[in-house]
């Protein structure tokens, strides 16, 4: 495990998945999920080259198939550490055998996790190392403790987008993960999105084109609270199973396949176009407020 600090902020990193394990204001208080097993082991995993689930776990490429679990390839891949300080952490990951055996392609993954005063920014740097143009997505997923630790109730929690988001929201299936035909109506009111365990009953809450570039949360009465700011990021799942202790605010450039796709991976939702040698950049600020 890696460690980062301000005098705000802590944050333990693990080199497997690159992902952050642990974030702690300055009297050591978690922010961050507790990982209990009953509900999931997952703290804040980095989704690459897919987001959300493939129909059948299959995508397609010029005639030819591959399978891929949900989220991608490189969660529990170990990363490798190239630069380290006291307050920042850079970490890399790069195409294999194994990687290419569902993900033929040669790739390159830098994941900094960097600490200035009270906020934490992971930015992902994705890299075509390939001869060929090469398609991917990329989502954040971290878990962040519901209720937080100060002192509210969870049943007081609640996320403020910025701006207002009128829209429906694609619905998942069933335990396959993909999306259903069917919407649903907006469950903000006033840009609240107020939390509550029967929200999630159906899984995630997913928005495919989001308005809000930032969200709030934290607990309506006051206190401390966090916001999460994902500037590069058009899409955003929220999810939790219902009775655990977080919440997962999750931006990204990608979404699960929908009902029976079965089409070229140039065709999936939110999949993006590298050029040979291209780089990109995804981010994701997360700030401890008052």
């Amino acid at each position: 495990m890696i460690e980062i600090a301000s005098d705000a902020l802590a944050a333990t990193i693990n080199p497997v998945g690159a992902e952050l394990w642990s974030l702690r204001d300055a009297e050591g208080r978690e922010l961050m999920t507790d990982a209990d097993p009953a509900f999931w082991r997952g703290r804040a995993p980095i989704l690459f080259p897919i987001v959300g689930a493939l129909n059948g776990d299959q995508w397609r490429m010029d005639g030819q198939s591959w399978s891929m679990p949900k989220h991608g390839i490189v969660r529990r891949r170990t990363f490798s550490v190239v630069e380290q300080a006291a307050t920042r952490v850079v970490l890399r990951l790069t195409d294999d055998a194994e990687t290419r055996a569902s993900y033929p392609f040669a790739f390159g993954l830098e994941v900094e996790h960097a600490i200035d005063g009270a906020t934490l920014a992971t930015t992902v740097r994705v890299t075509n190392r390939d001869d060929r143009d090469m398609p991917a997505s990329l989502g954040f997923h971290p878990a962040f403790a519901w209720p937080l630790p100060y002192g509210a109730l969870r049943a007081e929690h609640r996320i403020l987008f910025d701006q207002d988001e009128p829209g429906s929201l694609a619905q998942i299936l069933d335990e396959t993960g993909v999306i259903g035909p069917v919407v649903r109506p907006t469950p903000i009111e006033d840009r609240v999105l107020t939390l509550r365990d029967d929200l999630f009953e159906h899984d995630a809450l997913i928005w495919r084109a989001l308005a809000s570039r930032s969200v709030r949360y934290g607990a309506a009465s006051g206190g401390p609270q966090l916001r999460v700011d994902f500037a590069d990021l058009p899409m955003l799942g929220i999810w939790t199973k219902p009775g655990a202790r977080f919440v997962c605010i999750e931006p990204w450039h990608g979404i699960a396949d929908p009902q029976g796709f079965a089409g070229d991976i140039w065709d999936k939702p939110g999949i993006l176009r590298f050029a040979p040698g291209e780089t990109r950049e995804f981010a994701i600020q997360v700030t401890l407020e008052g």
